[in-house]
């Protein structure tokens, strides 16, 4: 199945991919570079034209056939997202699922968000016309995805821009792009032409290049906050929608289902490594129900293991890389001169960093107010909850949150009241179903993802207004 992949010797263009727990080669792509940016907006044209070509129903089609594909196949394409991302076996198979999802809700979307009937003879003066609208696409559309999710968050961009008629300029994480590339080989082999996706591997000047090409009419970016604010400065006159990560805090009530919230706030902040913009980084408890809480929590973080992700009970498997992991020994190590006590982790073995839990942590330290994007997790009591809805709302973005509790009027409130693009009740606050809404509030916030939500970003209305008089 994998094709895309090639010895890096057969070409010095050729990126090597490491798998992230064991250093071994995966395999290879070709990289591009920013001075080939007017071959490939050349492809990228062509492709808008026959994508706008394509019927909706050949359209939602190659959709559900590649879904079809990827489900046969999804053996193989789970093992990939081990090999290149370093997911546990099980995170990974679960991926697969959602891509398969991902791709069948934009399948249903070509079909169902087709357009509206506009009541024009509803204002006084237009009695004698009437009309509707349609969705149009918008052309091309540039899609820079990361390596922490490198099937689904592709997906993400690709089913809902095909869906809506346009080409899309694909650019993977060099960190992990095999599962981008055999994705777009699944569609080719379920009949989309070919240059309707053109795929970019290559490194931030390719990036500017990109963004900043006057023909592409929309960016979709999921990344970091640094990285989406220098694409904003280059782009120009187009359409951006960005997920930049978040900080999610999760709020304990002491009337909670105990043993659901443990278990739930474990697997939400310590899935995929920590490498998941809407896991659970601060979880603020009840005081009254804080010490049980902390001690539950701890010991069942240590029953985890970590190791090789091909394995079948392993819980957590590396980071992305050594370096990433190295960053994020020091900023635990920082919190814990500034103050901040070790329950447990803080242990590296090169990529592979064990889940680490805090307490105490100053409100003033980075881990507090920052994204770590790492298995690290800070544990605070509150008092009252407005006090607790005041710790969450505090750093500058904020994507999602969660609240265990049996209180449905404090579940509300806290809802209604916390900054963020979701709040899950008695969830943890990585709980996401591809079909809603989704991305962030406060700084950064742009747009929102869930295909039937991005596909309306990647289509433009146009009216078609009748008069009979």
């Amino acid at each position: 199945m994998n094709t895309v992949t090639r010895h890096v010797a057969e070409d010095t263009n050729a990126l090597p991919i490491f798998n992230p727990f064991d250093g071994n080669l995966v395999g290879s792509v070709e990289t591009r570079e920013a001075h080939e940016i007017e071959a490939l907006m050349a492809r990228a044209r062509r492709g808008a034209s026959l994508a706008r070509g394509l019927p909706r129903h050949q359209r939602a089609s190659i959709l559900e056939e590649t879904a079809r594909i990827i489900e046969c196949r999804r053996d193989t394409f789970a093992n990939t997202i081990v090999m290149e991302a370093g997911k546990t076996i099980v995170q990974a198979r679960k991926e697969v699922l959602r891509c398969v999802n991902t791709l069948k809700l934009s399948s249903d979307e070509v079909k169902r968000n087709a357009g509206e009937i506009v009541p024009f003879d509803a204002y006084p003066g237009s009695e004698l016309r009437q009309g509707w609208f349609t969705r149009e696409p918008l052309g091309i559309i540039a899609a820079i995805t990361p390596y922490n999710d490198p099937l689904n968050l592709v997906a993400h961009k690709l089913g809902p821009a095909i869906a809506g008629g346009n080409a899309v300029l694909l650019k993977p994480s060099e960190l992990a792009p095999l599962s981008a590339i055999n994705l777009v080989s699944a569609l080719v082999e379920a009949g989309l032409p070919e240059e309707i996706v053109t795929l970019a591997v290559g490194g931030v000047e390719l990036g500017k290049a990109l963004v900043s090409a006057r023909d592409v009419r929309m960016v979709s970016f999921t990344g970091g906050f640094a990285a989406g604010e220098a694409i904003s400065k280059t782009a120009g006159l187009k359409k951006l929608a960005m997920e930049l990560g978040g900080n999610a805090p999760v709020l304990v009530m002491a009337d909670c289902d105990f043993a659901k919230a443990v278990e739930s706030c474990v697997s939400g902040a310590f899935w995929a490594a920590g490498q998941n913009c809407i896991g659970a980084q601060r979880i603020l408890v009840q005081s009254n129900l804080y010490n049980r809480f902390r001690d539950a929590f701890v010991a069942a973080t240590e029953r985890l293991k970590a190791g090789d992700p091909s394995l079948e009970d392993t819980d957590v498997g590396p980071m992305i890389s050594r370096q990433a992991a190295q960053r994020t020994e020091a900023a635990v190590n920082e919190a814990i001169a500034a103050g901040a006590t070790l329950l447990c982790g803080n242990r590296r073995e090169g990529s592979l960093y064990h889940p680490t839990v805090l307490e105490g942590t100053p409100l003033n330290c980075a881990l507090w107010h920052d994204e770590v994007f790492a298995p690290v997790v800070l544990l605070t009591p509150f008092e009252t909850l407005d006090e607790a809805i005041v710790m969450a709302n505090g750093p500058d973005y904020s994507l999602h949150a969660g609240i265990f509790t049996n209180n449905l009027a404090d579940a509300l409130d806290t809802a209604g009241r916390i900054d963020a693009g979701g709040v899950m009740i008695n969830d943890s606050s990585d709980y996401r179903f591809d079909a809603m809404p989704f991305g962030g509030f406060k700084y950064g916030s742009m747009g929102r993802e869930g295909v039937r939500f991005a596909f309306e970003e990647m289509t433009q209305p146009k009216v078609v207004c009748i008069n009979r008089g």
